[in-house]
């Protein structure tokens, strides 16, 4: 498991970069606003630099960027480490066969696919997203990669995140879904 603190250089200059957005959406929420961070290409660089070292590290073949914010980060990744990308969507918005998988939340349950043609023979995808709160989305893509991609040894390399609420259970989920894979955030509250 690797997580960079508030101490990491990279870490302090994002957190005077990103914007707190007190109750919202909702009253008791922190948004992080990234939209500073997007518009600051020097830093933007360093996060995906940060991000392209654990994929290196963990051996990744594809960047799997789950949807929407995740593919900020996934797509440029995988161009700079010249690896494919594969969008994890919302239910319905994938053409064509793909793989589905369930995740509840608070109240009720949503679902993530990919498309089966995603997860060719021995590949190894890095999941992307820009925050890991309660895990529940990178779970699902994570089990579904473990579950579906398994038969012709596809696995997941590991989970990659600007932000990670350290005072929620995300992390938990994540090992409990994909036992062995590397959990690394850039910042963690």
């Amino acid at each position: 498991m690797t997580a960079h603190t508030p101490h990491d250089g990279l870490a302090s200059d994002l957190l005077a970069i990103i914007r707190d957005f007190h109750d919202f959406p909702k009253p008791g929420i922190v948004f992080k606003d990234i939209a500073p961070l997007l518009r600051n290409p020097d830093a933007f660089r360093r996060v995906l630099g940060r991000m392209a070292e654990h994929a290196k590290k963990n051996g990744a073949t594809q960047i799997v960027g789950i949807e929407s914010r995740g593919f900020l980060f996934g797509l440029p990744l995988a161009l700079e480490l010249g690896l494919p990308f594969v969008p994890a969507r919302k239910k319905g918005k994938l053409p064509g066969p793909v793989h589905s998988e369930s995740y509840a939340l608070e109240y009720g349950v949503d679902h993530v696919e990919i498309q089966t043609d995603a997860l060719p023979k021995g590949s190894r995808s890095l999941i992307v997203d820009d925050v890991i709160a309660t895990g529940g989305t990178a779970a699902a893509v994570g089990g579904m990669i473990a579950r579906h991609g398994a038969p012709q040894g596809a696995s997941v390399a590991g989970y990659s995140f600007l932000i990670e609420l350290g005072f929620l259970p995300g992390r938990e989920a994540l090992l409990k879904a994909t036992p062995g894979a590397e959990v690394s955030s850039i910042i963690v509250l």
